[in-house]
C-alpha cells in the first residue's frame, strides 16, 4: 500500500543541518504537515541517487513528481502552494506591507551570498567531535573548494569573528528599538526566519562564539530575540505535524505520481541564454557543490527558475528545479555524460 504522504510534501534533510532548519520552522510556525525522509549527512546519500539526483546539498523538498533545491527556491514554493491568510497567531505573512519581500530578499542575501553563513562555518570549534571526523572533513572539502581541518578552523577563526562580530552589530542595532520581529510583525515572519539562522546556529553552538567578544551581554537585543524565536517555534510544534518515512517509501511515492503537481512549465523566448524548451541542459550550484551537475531536457525557464526533466535509474523521469541566482545553465549535446 502506498505510503501517506501529508501535503504531497517529502522534506530530504538531516536534523542539524543549519540550511534544512530554515524549512522545518517555515513548516513548523506555519502549521503545514509534511513528511521527511532522513538522510546521511556526507556522501553517498543514496535515497537521492535512486532518483537520478546528482545534486549534492541538503535540504531537497518533493511535491508530487517534483524535486526542489536550494531553501531559497523552496521557501518560495511553499509559500505559493500555501498562500498565507494573515488568521495565523503563530507567523507572520507580512503581505500587507509592500517592502516585505523586498526586506526578506536583501537578508536572504546578506545571509548566503554575503558571506555571513560562509564566516560562521569557519567558527565551529577546532577541538569539537565533528573536526575531529575525517570522512566529515574530507566531504565537506569536496563540497566548499576549501580545507576543512583543525589547523583550518584555528587560521580562519580571528577573521571570522571579525565577520560575524559586524553581523550581530547590525542586528543589534535593528533590535534597538524595542521591536520584537524583524518587521515589526505581531509574530515571527519569513524575514525572521531569513536573518536568524546562522546566529542560531553559533549560539547553540559550544565553544563557537567567545563570551569576551560575542554573548548576550555585548548583545542582549539580538539574544533575547533568538530566545523569542526558539519559544515561537517550540509553541507551534504538534505532534502530528511530521511523519517521518523511509527511503523505499519515499522514492515510491515520487514516482508514483503522475505529474509535477501542477507546477506551470514554460520556457522564456527571451531569456538571455536563448535556450529551448527540449534542449539537453546540465544545471549546478555555483558557489559549493559546482562538481555535481545534474543533466536533462530543459521544461521551464524563467527569470527566478530552472527546471530539467531528468532520468531515474529505473528509466522513469522527474522534475528538478532550481533556482537561477547562484545556478549555472549550459547547453550539452544529447549523448554527453556526467
Amino acid at each position: 500500500m502506498p505510503t501517506d504522504v501529508p501535503n504531497n510534501i517529502i522534506l530530504y534533510h538531516y536534523s542539524f543541518s543549519p540550511y534544512a532548519r530554515r524549512i522545518v520552522w517555515y513548516l513548523t510556525l506555519r502549521g503545514i504537515p509534511y513528511a521527511e525522509c532522513i538522510q546521511p549527512h556526507i556522501l553517498p546519500r543514496p535515497d537521492l541517487q535512486r532518483l537520478g539526483i546528482h545534486y549534492r546539498r541538503i535540504p531537497l523538498l518533493s511535491h508530487g513528481r517534483s524535486v526542489f533545491a536550494d531553501t531559497r527556491l523552496i521557501l518560495q514554493k511553499l509559500e505559493s502552494l500555501f498562500p498565507a491568510d494573515g488568521s495565523s497567531s503563530t507567523f507572520s505573512s507580512g503581505s500587507t506591507s509592500p517592502s516585505f519581500d523586498a526586506v526578506r530578499r536583501l537578508l536572504e542575501h546578506w545571509i548566503v551570498d554575503g558571506g555571513i553563513f560562509n564566516r560562521a562555518s569557519q567558527l565551529m570549534p577546532a577541538t569539537g567531535a565533528i573536526t575531529k571526523d575525517v570522512k566529515f572533513l574530507r566531504d565537506r572539502s569536496e563540497l566548499t573548494g576549501r580545507e576543512w581541518s583543525a589547523e583550518s578552523f584555528q587560521r580562519q577563526r580571528p577573521e571570522a569573528l571579525v565577520y560575524m562580530r559586524d553581523g550581530f552589530d547590525l542586528l543589534e542595532s535593528l533590535l534597538a528599538d524595542g521591536r520584537e520581529w524583524i518587521l515589526e510583525t505581531k509574530a515571527p515572519s519569513l524575514a525572521d526566519i531569513e536573518a536568524i539562522w546562522p546566529f542560531d546556529w553559533l549560539m547553540g553552538m559550544k565553544g563557537a562564539l567567545p563570551e569576551d567578544i560575542i554573548s548576550e551581554r555585548q548583545y542582549p537585543k539580538v539574544w533575547a530575540w533568538v530566545a523569542r524565536f526558539r519559544a515561537a517555534v517550540k509553541a507551534a510544534k504538534k505532534p502530528d505535524l511530521c511523519k517521518r518515512i523511509k527511503g523505499d517509501e519515499a522514492i515510491e511515492h515520487v514516482l508514483s505520481q503522475t505529474s509535477n503537481a501542477g507546477h506551470r512549465l514554460a520556457v522564456d523566448d527571451h531569456d538571455p541564454l536563448q535556450l529551448k524548451k527540449g534542449d539537453m541542459v546540465k544545471v549546478y550550484p555555483i558557489d559549493s557543490g559546482s562538481r555535481h551537475k545534474d543533466v536533462g531536457k530543459l521544461v521551464k525557464l524563467a527569470s527566478d527558475e530552472v527546471v530539467i526533466k531528468i532520468e531515474t535509474p529505473r528509466s522513469e523521469e522527474i522534475y528538478f528545479h532550481a533556482p537561477r541566482w547562484g545556478y549555472r545553465i549550459q547547453k550539452v549535446e544529447h549523448d554527453a555524460k556526467l
